[in-house]
């Protein structure tokens, strides 16, 4: 009951931060189990089968809170479904010793990726005009083949790859993404439970998780507007390079001070990215109070009426650039 009762508050946890950076609830999820000895095929298999209650919660929330892009959900959701699918079914035709450190190589890369991807600032560009399907077929078809056989993967694929176009609100990313991952829980589901059967599902284990994502969900989808993610992310991919640098470690078999000295080159390198991201996140919110200071000063000259109706070029750029 112990051991249920944490699971339940990692499920929680994670879909919280799953919620509002549209990512890691299968990479925080999955790397738990792991590192708790869960095989790697039942490990994906189980975070996945919670993910359909989980994502179905969400993306709801989402709907609500007026976070999701229907047109884009549809263009991700189907090819990432296919993808799914076909990276539970390679998963599970695998040995256990042969997928452990593949699943955390693809757990530690994607950790990375956050690290870096949250120690910066993203600038949007809402000028570009529409997303196309040539686009985001093939970003489905790869985060959800990647999200299968890794545990975790289809947020900091898809999620990141949608910010950068610069095309869509990060809100409206975050809520499409969340929101087609429901079709991609259940098609990795279906090919776990071919590949697996069903005693390849920890059912107590997914009754945890689900409990808490379920919990986590609506108050998620409301937090992705005032959680600041720069410190969220980064500390998320921390916590995710960490752990299963521990378990690429040991299938390399190195001893000595190998491992003390790869820790240690992780943990300076993540206490970088959090400062980084501190910095980026102090940066982006003075931005945004010198261009709301300088959109609230009337134009020099402008007829009355007209000077809070037209505010000069440059503040409206400024401000523009950092709504991003």
């Amino acid at each position: 009951m112990r051991k249920l009762l944490i699971l339940a508050l990692v499920g929680l946890a994670a879909q919280l931060v799953d919620g509002a950076l549209g990512m890691a609830y299968g990479l925080t999820s999955s790397t738990l189990l792991l590192f708790a000895g869960v095989a790697p095929a039942a490990a994906s298999a189980s975070v996945h089968l919670a993910e359909i209650g989980t994502t179905l919660a969400a993306g709801v929330a989402h709907w609500r809170f007026g976070n999701v892009d229907w047109r884009v959900v549809a263009r991700i959701a189907v090819p990432g479904a296919i993808g799914a699918f076909a990276g539970a079914t390679f998963l599970s035709s695998i040995s256990t010793e042969a997928a452990a450190p593949w699943m955390a190589a693809i757990l530690f890369t994607l950790g990375a990726y956050l690290l870096v991807r949250f120690s910066r600032p993203l600038r949007a560009n809402r000028t570009a005009g529409r997303l196309r399907g040539r686009f985001l077929s093939p970003l489905g078809l790869v985060a959800g083949f990647i999200d299968a056989t890794g545990g975790g993967g289809w947020g900091p694929v898809a999620t990141p790859a949608l910010l950068v176009s610069g095309r869509m609100e990060p809100r409206k990313v975050i809520g499409s993404v969340d929101t087609a991952e429901f079709m991609v829980a259940g098609a990795a589901s279906i090919g776990f439970l071919i590949g697996l059967g069903s005693e390849g599902f920890l059912l107590p284990t997914v009754a945890a998780l689900l409990i808490g994502g379920l919990v986590a969900a609506p108050i998620a989808a409301w937090l992705v507007r005032i959680v600041p993610a720069q410190l969220l992310g980064a500390t998320i991919g921390g916590v995710i390079v960490l752990t299963n640098a521990r378990t690429l470690l040991r299938a390399g078999e190195l001893a000595g001070p190998v491992p003390f000295l790869v820790y240690a080159v992780l943990g300076a390198g993540w206490l970088v990215a959090l400062a980084l991201a501190v910095r980026a996140l102090r940066r982006t919110r003075h931005a945004r109070a010198v261009a709301e200071a300088a959109l609230a000063v009337p134009v020099a000259g402008a007829p009355v009426g007209q000077a809070d109706a037209a505010p000069p070029e440059e503040p409206r750029r400024l401000a523009a650039a950092v709504e991003g």
